[in-house]
């Protein structure tokens, strides 16, 4: 895989998710990398993702996790393939479980930073566990199972 993000290559199609699609002007547009055996995103929320002054709405931090850990789960599938990128469309996953725990209050302002671990993956079935930190106090933690989108979800935009 190049230094893309692994967003990058979803096909236009399926690139209009509000937290991952690069085609969705008013989305969140969240672009995870490969670091050694994670994948790490960086996203710095604006001010109007507020929940209380000086704190990220919860929301957001949930999105973050769920789209990050999809990505994660397409990059580790592709991975475990041998699949080029390339040369061939990523795989695109959607979300069947997602848990997340609110560790602390994420604050406004700073980075945050995710990072996912591959804890299994199956044929059509990936399971992420994912940190979201600000100024390296990890402030959330999710886990994801995400499967293989079915085919009849595939529409026009």
């Amino acid at each position: 895989m190049s230094n893309q993000a692994i967003q990058d290559y979803y096909p236009d199609q399926l690139s209009y998710c509000y937290g991952c699609g690069r085609l969705n002007e008013h989305g969140l547009q969240i672009k995870s990398y490969w670091q050694g055996d994670e994948v790490v995103c960086h996203f710095t929320p604006k001010p109007y993702h507020t929940a209380i002054p000086g704190y990220v709405y919860g929301g957001l931090i949930a999105s973050l996790i769920d789209c990050h850990s999809t990505g994660s789960a397409a990059a580790a599938l592709a991975r475990a393939k041998n699949i080029n990128l390339e040369v061939e469309a990523a795989p695109r996953f959607v979300t069947a479980s997602l848990k997340v725990d609110y560790l602390r209050p994420t604050p406004l302002g700073p980075p945050l930073e995710l990072r996912a671990h591959i804890v299994e993956i199956k044929e059509r079935k990936v399971v992420v566990q994912t940190t979201l930190s600000a100024n390296g106090e990890i402030c959330a933690k999710g886990e994801v199972v995400a499967v293989l989108m079915p085919e009849n979800l595939v529409k026009d935009p």
